[in-house]
């Protein structure tokens, strides 16, 4: 143990009245200097000791490095492509000729039975169905589409009649009802330019008329399904990523991330000012929760598609690869208690995606922890 030992007052002899004195002041700075230097040369052997902490401690902890686990998992590689948000159906208003008298605003759903654009009063008014209303429907139609008209009556609550493919006076009288509630004529017949179908609700888009304009057959209002779909374009090259019934992933702009599937794949040719023909793939894809993508409007968005796939392979990290000089690879195999050196085993490599590499060779197993640098 290092003392630091101080002069004791009473040991200094007098020298005369003020001599002593004088010499016990001349004597201080010659004391203390020394007390200085033992003081530094036990804080030396103190921090070369490392003030107290034992070697066989420090040893222990560089001894241990970071490690993975080799795990079982599948790997996906997937190429992103720059795609557009739009909407899965869209259709024209056109209005009977007369003057816009309503319009909806802008952003509305309409549903069943609700009123897309009034001209001169009248409505035309929404139904759901995949036949468009193409003629007047009257006693004495048959047809699907008059099928589909009464599917739609009875949906509002109206009876009386049978719902089939023939257009009978019970189905005129329930139409006069109708008509009745929506405050207009009542004369059991159901014109073209009457009723609108779609898919299902649809939202308002577009207008392209005021209050007021002469309709004549112009177009009015644009409508859409709210459902939202993702629209990508691929080289012919690239037609391996498309595959009807694939999962995808679309990348909203916030960052959302929505998986979906490819719904569609139409081949669009196109020449350039050289008259070359150029195949597009034109892919439409849906998402898997049709409620998923609420962005309004037109936007970018991005799709992942798979382009290899890797299941059930044991994987690490990338980093955990060392390059041999003789070439290949080899990944640091340490104990199971992650001390000591550990020994090289080489490895042969796979896919790579997502930060893994699929791995295989001896001594390499599912739970064997390798080395990877230090974070």
């Amino acid at each position: 143990m290092i003392r630091r030992d101080t002069p004791d007052q009473g040991a200094i002899e007098p020298r005369g009245e003020h001599g002593s004195r004088s010499t016990a002041l001349r004597r201080w700075p010659f004391i203390l200097g020394a007390i200085v230097l033992v003081a530094g040369v036990g804080l030396t052997i103190a921090a070369a000791r490392g003030f107290g902490f034992s070697d066989t401690a420090a040893a222990e902890t560089a001894a241990k490095p970071d490690t993975a686990e080799v795990t079982k998992q599948t790997l996906v590689e997937t190429t992103e492509k720059t795609g557009a948000l739009a909407y899965a159906a869209e259709s024209k208003i056109r209005g009977a000729a007369g003057t816009v008298t309503w319009l909806p605003d802008l952003g509305s759903t309409i549903e069943r039975g609700g009123v897309l654009v009034k001209v001169d009063q009248t409505p035309t008014v929404m139904l759901y169905g995949g036949i468009p209303a193409y003629r007047t429907l009257e006693p004495g139609v048959e047809g699907d589409d008059v099928r589909q008209f009464e599917e739609n009556l009875a949906a509002l609550g109206y009876t009386g009649f049978d719902v089939d493919t023939k257009y009978r006076s019970a189905t005129a009288e329930a139409v006069e009802k109708w008509q009745k509630d929506l405050g207009v004529e009542k004369t059991g017949v159901v014109t073209s330019d009457f009723v609108h179908y779609a898919a299902g609700p649809v939202q308002v888009t577009a207008r392209s008329a005021a209050l007021g304009d002469s309709s004549g057959g112009a177009e009015l209002l644009t409508v859409s399904s709210r459902e939202r779909t993702a629209t990508v374009d691929l080289q012919s090259s690239e037609s391996g990523y498309a595959v009807i019934g694939s999962a995808v992933t679309v990348t909203l702009p916030d960052g959302q991330a929505v998986p979906g599937t490819v719904a569609s794949i139409e081949s669009v040719v196109t020449n350039d000012a050289q008259g070359q023909k150029t195949t597009t793939l034109k892919v439409t894809v849906k998402p898997d929760d049709p409620a998923a993508i609420t962005v309004a409007g037109a936007s970018t968005a991005k799709i992942a598609f798979t382009a290899e796939r890797r299941d059930d392979v044991l994987a690490v990290p990338v980093n955990a690869l060392l390059a041999l000089a003789e070439g290949g690879y080899a990944v640091e195999v340490v104990d199971s208690k992650g001390k000591g050196k550990g020994k090289l085993v080489g490895v042969e490599t796979g896919l790579f995606a997502n930060g893994l590499v699929e791995v295989s060779g001896d001594g390499i197993a599912e739970g064997t922890k390798v080395v990877v640098p230090s974070s």
